[in-house]
């Protein structure tokens, strides 16, 4: 049921009628709608999948309670072990195991070790990345005392499973999320207005944007080795966009969401292409999950090897995107994407400058420096560079693309109807960047609240409507992140 479909459409439409004006004023049974309606979601795509989600919900529901009642250090400690092994045991297994078990027999045989090992027809449960995240934070909070479990199991299960991020985030922490489901929520009309225009944003950046870069750069990533070098360039920047369009959009889509049932959960992405480094790129890039893996990752790792000094700091970033890297997939190019970002740290860190906050991109009067250009144009140049790794099916495919990449060039003839699209999404990517730009003190760049004349923004509305209905590919794809 993707956020773009028919069906879903039908489906909030009955859920928001049946949660603000038959139910509303009843927290508890609001809530079961939550947790009804995000079960209904998720056995949409396949229902075996229910039991996985629904007996993690119930260990770490239990687990958590008796971990807050026990005053042995110990005790508390083994029952936090048990949940993170089943937690990320199952993540392991279902992501992980056939890319062990494929490296284990590459592996013996540069030895000439002949193994019989053989991988499983193991099928990946859609958000499985995010919600056992999700659980896992409940867990360690609890256990250092920052926030205090609750009893309610509805509240709990819903809270795993919102529907709104349960297959692609924003990974919300317990005590953003919690302390929402347990108090009564009161129609906010200006809070679901900014909802419907924050998921109209998205929807423009999915449809317009990130599909019709697909369907541009597929054929050229599909075909490279018989592509001259511009239009090999030409898809690696596509795809850059694409790829944030795609992943930002369900973002605002999946906040919109939330906002109409009277929710205020994670934002996900702050402008990244305004970027001046590498380091500011990623507090801007799934910010989610990137300060879930500093919480419970980086800090602790900086802590244990703060003896070190900066090597120690180095060593600590080096992990922390290296898991960055393994948590979007099991293929070595990810482990390579997300160790060379961390590589990309190296120089703020001997400088000193890591911490260092950049000044905002934009000054007065909405005016820009040349050298804050420059490092936005140099950062994503680099970021569309790493991307062809994050791309690739192989690093083997990978190297080859930057062969080719690099090899002389001979300018790409498009048919027309190839320049009739690509001029298409030139022209909506050019107004998608323009609008974040101007709206970078703002949510999200559709937040015109500014505007006092509605005449003008129910224009802009319709506009982007119309751009949604006419620029739609024949073929709407699943969001990218899905299979992360």
């Amino acid at each position: 049921m993707l956020f773009t479909s028919v069906t879903f459409v039908f489906f909030i439409a009955v859920f928001f009628i049946l949660y603000w004006y038959v139910l509303g004023g009843n927290l508890k049974l609001q809530n079961v709608l939550i947790l009804t309606g995000s079960y209904i979601f998720y056995a949409w795509w396949d229902w075996r999948f229910l039991f996985l989600l629904a007996s993690s919900s119930t260990l770490n529901f239990f687990l958590a309670i008796w971990i807050a009642k026990s005053k042995n250090e110990k005790y508390r400690g083994f029952l936090l072990w048990i949940g993170l092994c089943i937690g990320l045991g199952s993540l392991l297994f279902f992501k992980y195991f056939n890319f062990f078990v494929v490296s284990l027999v590459n592996a013996f045989s540069v030895f000439h070790i002949q193994s019989d090992i053989h991988t499983l027809n193991i099928i990946l449960p859609l958000g499985i990345s995010f919600y056992t995240f999700r659980s896992l934070s409940y867990l360690l909070d609890i256990k250092s005392e920052k926030i205090k479990p609750t009893t309610d199991w509805v509240v709990f299960y819903s809270y795993v499973s919102f529907f709104p991020c349960l297959l692609s985030g924003p990974i919300d922490r317990p005590k953003t999320l919690i302390p929402q489901l347990e108090k009564k929520r009161v129609f906010d009309y200006s809070q679901a207005s900014d909802g419907m225009r924050q998921v109209l944003w998205g929807l423009f950046k999915k449809i317009v944007i990130a599909d019709n870069c697909a369907a541009l750069t597929n054929p050229i990533f599909e075909h490279y080795k018989f592509l001259p070098a511009s239009s090999l360039l030409f898809a690696v920047f596509l795809f850059t966009i694409q790829l944030y369009a795609d992943f930002s959009g369900y973002s605002d889509m999946a906040i919109g969401i939330a906002s109409l049932l009277g929710f205020r959960i994670t934002r996900n992405f702050n402008f990244p292409f305004f970027a001046q480094s590498i380091p500011d790129f990623w507090r801007r890039w799934h910010i989610s999950l990137t300060s879930w893996l500093t919480d419970y990752v980086f800090t602790p790792l900086s802590i244990y090897f703060r003896d070190y000094g900066k090597a120690g700091l180095i060593l600590a970033i080096l992990i922390n995107f290296t898991a960055i890297g393994i948590w979007h997939g099991a293929n070595w190019t990810f482990i390579t994407f997300g160790f060379l970002h961390g590589c990309f740290y190296i120089p703020s860190i001997l400088r000193g400058t890591i911490n260092r906050n950049k000044k905002n991109s934009r000054i007065n009067g909405g005016r820009f420096s040349l050298s804050a250009f420059i490092s936005m144009v140099a950062t994503f140049m680099l970021l569309m560079l790493t991307f062809i790794i994050f791309r690739a099916d192989n690093l083997a495919r990978a190297f080859d693309y930057y062969s080719k990449l690099f090899s002389r060039s001979i300018l790409y003839r498009f048919t027309i109807t190839e320049k009739v699209n690509t001029i298409a999404t030139l022209t909506a990517i050019v107004m998608m960047l323009c609008a974040e730009w101007l709206q970078q003190d703002k949510q999200h760049a559709l937040q015109i609240d500014v505007i006092k004349r509605f005449p003008v923004r129910a224009l802009i509305y319709f506009g982007l409507i119309f751009m949604i209905l006419f620029f739609s590919p024949p073929t709407i794809t699943d969001f990218i992140y899905f299979k992360f």
